[in-house]
């Protein structure tokens, strides 16, 4: 079916949404979750007792789609899966924009009556050109207008992520975690079985989304390989799509079947599929976040050479295995940068090759005069501030921190990131306080030295393929 984008931007900014189904044993869940939703809201229920609780609930109920009194953008269906069939030909009469079914139990269940079922849906929708979400999925979340998946969803912001999930768990996940590391949302689809609109099809709308700058994905299997790649490829060149692929080991395959009810692609083909595309590969939920941080962040990373500044030598030691175990290199500084230092650097218990040791002496205060020499050095392409609430002066170290990497930030071109560390439940806050100080001064900030390693990685890479290939 050709994918009309109009009806699609309907659902991700629809201006009336109706909810069939939805009833008192799951707490009128979809319905609360839109009661912030910024447009016209209403239901459908046959039950009279139901109809009350909704209508207690201020949204208006009708007994048919057909006579809810104006043009319908987005109906989310939760009726039973025998009674979806009714539902959809309500939905092609009434002419609505997309049925998002968050109804589950059709193919994925692997019964004769479930996939019976889904045919069914896919033949009425295809022959109606009707777009349908789903089935078995969560749909939309655009945090702006207050059209949610779940009550809990933060609202009233956007972001610059657009994520395409099919999973409907992870999709949640997703926008709780991302929002606590600053990253948010722009629009999120869980799609589910995707039998009707499928992964490339939100890929290719979101590709043209002007409020979309970065894209990511989850995805279990994909039912047309040449059009997903395709796609991806056109899409990949104008944004950054970072892609996380679950169900990689034949376990993980076995799952998928009976979540989705995905095929499962070979690791190395989807390796290949990856690289030829220009997208980035992640393997869970906080590398994919940590990578978004580090794009949204950082300038482009054009090198693999970083200077490392702030720990001490226990430290400096970890950080530079880690560092290489990622493909990332800690070179010497150049003799400019050394002569410099050593106007002022204190040697006791203290060493600035690189890494650069300012947890002990008197060397923390010159933190920032030893970034801005660090930016200058031709031998370093960026910065990674290691910082730690651990002891008595966390305070006082904590505005140095953040100072002198958020002032380095505005004077270089170079990427400067940081990890932060606590040591006792106690400092947690603390952390979480100098965490959103250093990301509002746009450093990103990683919880271990792991993570900053590996999103630092994957951005160098990135932007080597990509210029790689606007060169070709």
């Amino acid at each position: 079916m050709k994918v009309d984008f109009a009806r699609l931007d309907r659902a991700f900014n629809p201006r009336c949404v109706v909810v069939v189904g939805d009833s008192k044993q799951g707490e009128f869940h979809l319905l609360r979750s839109l009661s912030e939703f910024k447009g016209r809201l209403y239901s459908v229920q046959i039950n009279p007792e139901t109809i009350r609780e909704i209508e207690a609930l201020g949204i208006k109920n009708y007994t048919s789609l057909l006579d809810v009194p104006e043009p319908v953008d987005l109906v989310i269906v939760a009726v039973p899966r025998k009674v979806t069939p009714k539902i959809l030909g309500d939905c092609i009469r009434k002419d609505v924009g997309v049925a998002l079914i968050f109804t589950a139990g059709f193919a994925e269940t692997n019964t004769e009556e479930g996939i019976r079922l889904e045919r069914q849906l896919v033949e009425m929708a295809e022959e109606a050109s009707l777009h349908v979400i789903g089935p078995n999925c969560r749909g939309i979340f655009n945090p702006a207008i207050g059209l949610k998946q779940l009550e809990g969803q933060y609202s009233g912001v956007s972001g610059p992520v657009g994520l395409i999930s099919q999973s409907g768990g992870h999709a949640l996940s997703f926008a709780f975690e991302a929002h606590l590391e600053g990253v948010d949302i722009s629009k999120s689809v869980s799609f589910g079985n995707g039998v009707v609109l499928d992964s490339p099809d939100y890929l290719e709308y979101f590709g043209g989304d002007h409020e979309v700058e970065t894209i990511a994905m989850y995805l279990e299997g994909v039912k047309d390989g040449r059009k997903f790649l395709r796609v991806l490829k056109e899409v990949a060149a104008r944004k950054p799509v970072v892609i996380w692929r679950g169900g990689w080991t034949e376990a993980g395959g076995r799952a998928i079947a009976s979540h989705t009810a995905s095929l499962a692609v070979p690791q190395a083909v989807w390796e290949a599929v990856i690289k030829q595309s220009g997208a980035i590969m992640v393997e869970g939920m906080e590398e994919l976040v940590d990578t978004l941080k580090a794009l949204f962040h950082l300038p482009p990373v054009r090198g693999e050479r970083v200077a490392v500044v702030g720990g001490a030598g226990g430290d400096s030691v970890a950080i530079t295995d880690i560092l290489s175990r990622f493909g990332l290199k800690v070179p010497l500084l150049t003799q400019k940068s050394y002569d410099e230092l050593d106007t002022f650097f204190s040697l006791v218990g203290g060493s600035y090759r690189n890494p650069v040791d300012t947890d002990i002496g008197r060397n923390r205060p010159q933190l920032e005069r030893i970034m801005q020499i660090l930016a200058q050095d031709e031998n370093i392409d960026s910065i990674l501030l290691l910082s730690r609430v651990a002891h008595l002066f966390a305070n006082e170290l904590q505005r140095v921190d953040v100072a002198a990497a958020v002032n380095t930030r505005k004077k270089t071109a170079k990427p400067v990131l940081a990890v932060v560390r606590y040591s006792t439940p106690e400092h947690m806050a603390q952390a979480i306080e100098e965490k959103q100080l250093f990301q509002a001064g746009g450093v990103p900030v990683f919880p271990t030295m792991e993570r900053g390693a590996c999103a630092l990685k994957n951005v160098v890479d990135y932007y080597r393929r990509r210029d790689s290939m606007e060169s070709a």
